[in-house]
């Protein structure tokens, strides 16, 4: 048996990214009624960077081991017109207090909006007996509660996944499997992704949606071989004649294309990015032309979907040249 592998930083930028691009069905899934309850015909605001100010990382990041998601949603009906959903996924129990946490995000939160809000945790923790569902406090007579929605994902039952037509559900099922399966070889865990993409692919979703999902299912469990994720993609696209799903190195294509990103000349970015996948990136994007992995790499901080060390290996640049060009991005 293979020794149990490294698990992803819980402020994994997959969690982010796939609870954005599916947002909808995340609550269709948690939220049985939610056709009746929120507007889906109106825009989702996402509170990120509010919520980030309202509580900005420890010095160093210590403490930085949670994914959290503020969203404003339209209400249908009557009564108030917005409610604040806040969400928290975390790989880990909490050695700071995560009800304590909460409390404090409700606080704060509805001190500045004064508005309903809803708050869910998503616990993709190992522990059986860490089940985190209320804040409480109580001195002499005076009595406080809170009380916030917590769903376990090692409690839920496989089959039940598989059968749920809802998108988010193959999300749920990946990190159900990675806890089930947290020792397997290489070759087992491709086999799970192939079933993970054929779960997908049952059901009906939008290209974008399913882009992040199968982002989500390729990449938040790593293989212990590198090569290996190539491999996985490759059948893939053999799978499908041709690729119906964007990777993640031709997501950076695509979005350099839609953005109208002057990275050099087009045909050099697409090919620079598809030798760095065998060769480390040594032309069109890296070869003599420090401004166009300057632009990448801006490309791929704004997208805030990869860590520095993802940047690094994709782009075949420092760590300093990229926090240089996060400091050029925090000056602007």
């Amino acid at each position: 048996m293979s020794p149990k592998r490294k698990k992803r930083p819980v402020d994994d930028p997959l969690w982010k990214s796939v609870l954005e691009q599916t947002f909808p069905h995340f609550l269709t899934f948690f939220f049985p009624e939610a056709e009746k309850i929120f507007d889906f015909r109106k825009k989702f605001v996402y509170l990120d960077k509010e919520l980030q100010t309202m509580f900005p990382p420890r010095r160093h990041n210590k403490g930085v081991r949670y994914v959290d998601k503020l969203v404003q949603v339209s209400l249908k009906g009557g009564g108030e017109k917005y409610v604040l959903v806040h969400v928290e996924a975390q790989s880990g129990k909490s050695k700071e207090g995560l009800e304590t946490r909460m409390f404090e995000y409700y606080v704060k939160i509805q001190m500045k909006h004064k508005l309903p809000v809803t708050a869910i945790v998503i616990l993709a923790d190992q522990d059986k007996e860490y089940r985190p569902r209320f804040y409480k406090q109580e001195f002499l007579g005076t009595k406080l509660l809170y009380e916030f929605n917590s769903y376990k994902i090692l409690d839920q039952e496989e089959s039940d996944l598989k059968e749920n037509p809802n998108p988010f559900a193959v999300v749920v099922l990946t990190a159900f499997l990675s806890l089930k399966h947290e020792s397997s070889g290489d070759e087992e865990l491709l086999g799970l992704k192939h079933e993970l993409y054929e779960q997908m692919m049952k059901r009906s979703m939008k290209k974008s949606e399913r882009e992040g999902i199968y982002d989500f299912l390729a990449y938040y469990v790593e293989f212990e071989k590198p090569e290996m994720i190539r491999k996985f993609e490759e059948q893939i696209k053999a799978k499908q004649g041709r690729s119906t799903t964007v990777g993640t190195r031709e997501y950076l294509i695509d979005k350099a294309k839609q953005e109208g990103l002057k990275i050099g000349h087009r045909q050099g970015v697409e090919k620079g990015i598809e030798e760095g996948i065998e060769k480390g990136i040594e032309k069109g994007i890296e070869k003599g032309a420090s401004g166009k992995s300057y632009e990448v790499v801006r490309n791929m901080l704004l997208s805030d979907r990869f860590t520095v060390a993802e940047i690094c290996s994709f782009t075949n640049v420092t760590e300093d040249f990229v926090y240089k060009v996060q400091v050029d991005l925090n000056r602007n």
